[in-house]
């Protein structure tokens, strides 16, 4: 990342899918695990690994005192913070910086000492638009200071599901061609033709989980590691028939190429990879 000019990396996810079955009063839905999106999107911190190119801390962050350091976190939520993104096929558009392992972990991963001082990092953190039915749960959430739902109110959306896909992908900026994103496409329909039971966005997760599981059981020795120490080939083998249609697509986009100065907000337009250009203020 270091000598190919990467800035910034998101975690850039986009799930489209619908269902027949509306959102009751109260009832928080999502097409995964809802529990652990209540947790990870409203009992947790936004947080994100930190790169050498940013100029100024946002002013509600606040920075570890221990270990590497190559990350910060918000005074904030993650489901309560927005930040600009883009896919192949929603194209721009406002995801939730929710906390994930890999916002910090890939941070560390390609981070570059000399004389142990960090002399690059870049900046990586999860980008999520969520099911239209899981914003409207998570905005309702919120609204009602963050109360979890009774547990017979909390649903995984499955069955009900009419359409939709989810995109699912690593959005590399800042380089030469300014953006790439490669990921997983995959349909509803799709998916559970792969794997009945599932849809677009568990497959995706459990395709890693699978990865994952075998390589336990294949390296029983190598302990606890990181997702980026797992033999990637490998994983992609195992992963690769559950992920649906493998894309990769540049573009020219970059947080600030339709900026607006009929609304003006904190941007730096000298810099387009500064994190307060992604931020939705």
């Amino acid at each position: 990342m270091h000598k190919l000019g990467v800035r910034v990396v998101h975690i850039a996810e986009r799930d489209t899918q619908v269902t027949k079955e509306p959102k009751k009063y109260r009832e928080f839905v999502n097409t995964w695990s809802s529990d652990g999106f209540i947790s990870e999107g409203v009992f947790q911190p936004a947080e994100l690994g930190w790169g050498t190119h940013e100029k100024e801390l946002p002013e509600d962050a606040k920075q570890h005192a221990t270990g590497s350091r190559a990350a910060i976190y918000l005074k904030r939520p993650g489901a309560g913070t927005r930040v600009r993104t883009w896919t192949p096929i929603e194209k721009s558009f406002n995801g939730f910086l929710v906390t994930h392992n890999e916002s910090i972990s890939i941070a560390e991963y390609f981070s570059v000492s000399s004389n142990d001082k960090v002399v690059f990092r870049p900046t990586v953190h999860y980008a999520y638009h969520p099911s239209d039915i899981a914003v409207l749960s998570v905005d309702e959430l919120l609204g009602n200071d963050s109360i979890k739902p009774d547990p017979r109110l909390i649903r995984v959306a499955m069955d009900e599901i009419t359409s939709g896909h989810d995109e699912l992908g690593i959005l590399v900026m800042g380089h030469p061609n300014v953006s790439y994103w490669y990921g997983s496409v995959v349909d509803v329909h799709s998916a559970r033709s792969l794997a009945p039971y599932n849809n677009a966005t568990s497959l995706q997760v459990a395709a890693g989980v699978l990865a994952g599981v075998v390589h336990c059981i294949e390296n029983p020795k190598e302990g606890v590691i990181e997702a980026e120490d797992v033999h990637y080939k490998r994983a992609i083998e195992v992963a690769k028939p559950y992920l649906g249609k493998l894309v990769g697509e540049y573009s020219d986009w970059t947080p600030i190429k339709n900026y607006s100065h009929l609304f003006p907000r904190p941007v730096d337009l000298n810099d387009p990879w500064q994190f307060k250009n992604f931020r939705v203020y």
